[in-house]
C-alpha cells in the first residue's frame, strides 16, 4: 500500500493515492510517533542508556524469543541500540494494537467467520426470502 519515499511528507508514498482511510492512517502513526519520540527521548536522553537497559533489553528478547518462538531467528526483526530503534518498535506495537488497524482486522475475521454466526443479517434475509 505504500513505499518508502523520504520526501514524502510522512517518509512514505500511498501506491493508490485517493484512499483517504490511510491518508488518516498516517496522520495517526506520525501523532504516535512523535509522542513516543518525546516520551523516549525525556527517558532516554543519551544511545547508550537504551543499549544499557537490561530489563529493557530483556522486554524485547522475550518478545522475540518467547511471544513468537516460531519467527526468532527472522532477519528483519529491528535492533534495540539507539532511541530511535525504540521509537520504532514502540510505534509498531501501539499502531498494530490500535483501533486504527481494527476495521483491517474486524473485515477479515468477520469475512473467516460470519458464516458460523446464526444471526447476521446474511442469515436473517435467507430466511425471508424462503418464506420461513
Amino acid at each position: 500500500m505504500a513505499v518508502e519515499d523520504p520526501s514524502a511528507p510522512h517518509g512514505l508514498k500511498l501506491t493508490i493515492e485517493d484512499y483517504p482511510y490511510a491518508n488518516d492512517g498516517l496522520l495517526l502513526w506520525d501523532a504516535i510517533k512523535q509522542w513516543i519520540a518525546d516520551y523516549v527521548s525525556f527517558f532516554y536522553p543519551e544511545s547508550s542508556l537504551v543499549e544499557s537497559d537490561e530489563e529493557l533489553q530483556s522486554w524485547w528478547t522475550e518478545i522475540r524469543t518467547v511471544d513468537h518462538s516460531d519467527k526468532k531467528y527472522e532477519p528483519w526483526w529491528p535492533h534495540l541500540q539507539t532511541p530511535d530503534d525504540l521509537v520504532g518498535i514502540l510505534t509498531t506495537i501501539i499502531w498494530v494494537t490500535s483501533r486504527q488497524l481494527r476495521p483491517i482486522r474486524f473485515r477479515r475475521i468477520l469475512s473467516q467467520q460470519a458464516h458460523h454466526c446464526p444471526n447476521t443479517d446474511a442469515y436473517r434475509r435467507s430466511e425471508r426470502r424462503r418464506g420461513d
